[in-house]
């Protein structure tokens, strides 16, 4: 087992090295040449299509319940840790390192969503799209969407599922000592409440539990940042100056050279908005619309406000505190720096955000699971694997998770490989969409 757990770590280690963020970013550059900057010149147009409603069309859920069904999976404790984690390893430039990768993010997420509409089908349990039909219709290459189907539904059980569900119960049980079975049990009962009822259930709960948690997310980080109003200009000159020049060490913090504020910037932002990993096209799939542009444009917004909104907000919280220069660990860095200024209640805010996050991020994924099941064994593989990922929830919550970490990370560089080659395969057909789009 040690030596398999070894083999996991090194592949995951290899797979999210320079080599994968430099395609996943110069794909997202790529396409934002192509489509001259459609993701800077339509963002308002975006904004206000999330809100519109087409009736009589091909669907399963709103433009609105399918961004917030793919908000759910990817604002997770990626928003919360991940960031931390970056600023920690990279420094305070680090956060434009990430602002740089959710800015081209968004032309991925675009492309994606474009082709996932073009080329989805009506299936016996609602419409099925996502990368799986545009390598297998549109770039014809059948093999590497099945591929891609694998490890999707792999990924799905472990950071969709254990992964989410062991950081509920490591911050309930240091922040109000419940026991992990405890909070395992609980959230076993509500994913199954939620999903076994499909993605219109699905669509009906992120669209009420999603912008309750970004917005009191976002309302507790401006009340610190209004408490601390002073120290945002010198935050958001760290955060400029150290992109291009190195972070010396200070305090407790051990310094950080521009080449790691690039890596491990890009890196917390490719693995928070997911932008070309290839899986909220799934979500955005089902979306009742005729026209693939739409919701494409609706989607792209999901980058804006995961990145450049919410990892923002806990970017900001950090720098215009002290913790971050207190050798305090990532993985509290965050809690801490709400707790600066907040006490207890700020503490309890991270807390209580983090379950919120991680739940929202099993609900999401488990769709997708959904849809990868469905494309390698067919419609009736959808109620055993509903009933499966509800039981793995509360062994996750009680496992140490090391491994499944690694792995999730292998299987979801593994879903990006073969996304990444049908977004440039089918790139012309991305761009001759556009065009027609905003011809019209």
């Amino acid at each position: 087992m040690a030596t398999i757990e070894l083999l996991i770590s090194t592949l995951s280690g290899w797979i999210w090295g320079p080599p994968m963020l430099a395609l996943l970013v110069g794909t997202g550059l790529y396409l934002t040449v192509i489509l001259r900057g459609m993701q800077f010149r339509a963002l308002p147009h975006a904004l206000r299509l999330i809100w519109h409603k087409e009736q009589g069309t091909e669907g399963d859920i709103s433009h609105f319940a399918a961004l917030m069904t793919a908000l759910a999976a990817t604002v997770g404790i990626g928003n919360i840790v991940g960031v931390a984690t970056a600023i920690s390893l990279g420094g305070p430039g680090a956060v434009f390192w990430m602002w740089m990768t959710g800015l081209v993010g968004m032309a991925t997420k675009y492309a994606e969503a474009v082709l996932a509409v073009k080329y989805r089908e009506k299936g016996e349990y609602g419409m099925r799209g996502g990368p799986m039909y545009y390598l297998a219709k549109g770039a014809g290459l059948p093999k590497l969407a099945w591929l891609f189907a694998l490890f999707t539904a792999l990924a799905t059980f472990g950071i969709g599922n254990m992964t989410q569900a062991n950081a509920v119960a490591t911050i309930f049980q240091s922040t109000f000592n419940i026991e992990p079975w405890l909070t395992g049990t609980v959230l076993m009962l509500l994913t199954g409440l939620v999903i076994l009822g499909g993605i219109k259930s699905i669509g009906r709960f992120t669209s009420l539990l999603v912008p309750f948690m970004i917005i009191g997310y976002v309302g507790a980080s401006l009340l610190v940042l209004a408490l601390n109003v002073g120290e945002i200009p010198h935050a958001l000159y760290l955060i400029f100056y150290h992109a291009f020049s190195p972070s010396a060490a200070m305090g407790g913090f051990t310094g950080a050279t521009v080449a790691a504020a690039m890596r491990f910037g890009v890196a917390r932002g490719v693995f928070s908005n997911e932008s070309g990993l290839g899986s909220a096209p799934i979500a955005a799939a089902a979306a009742r619309t005729k026209d693939p542009v739409k919701q494409a444009l609706v989607s792209m917004t999901q980058t804006f406000i995961d990145t450049l909104v919410v990892c923002s907000m806990t970017a900001l919280v950090i720098l215009t505190s002290h913790p971050w220069l207190q050798g305090v660990a990532p993985g509290q860095l965050t809690s801490a720096s709400f707790g600066e200024t907040l006490g207890w209640a700020g503490i309890v805010i991270v807390a209580v955000a983090t379950a919120l996050f991680a739940y929202s991020t099993l609900i999401g994924w488990n769709y997708y699971g959904e849809k990868a099941i469905e494309y390698l064994a067919g419609p009736r593989a959808i109620a055993p694997y509903r009933v499966v990922f509800v039981c793995v929830v509360i062994i996750g919550a009680m496992m140490k998770l090391e491994f499944v970490w690694n792995f999730s990370d292998l299987m979801n560089g593994m879903m990006a490989i073969p996304n990444i080659i049908g977004l440039l395969l089918l790139s012309q057909v991305i761009k001759t969409e556009t065009d027609r789009y905003f011809r019209g």
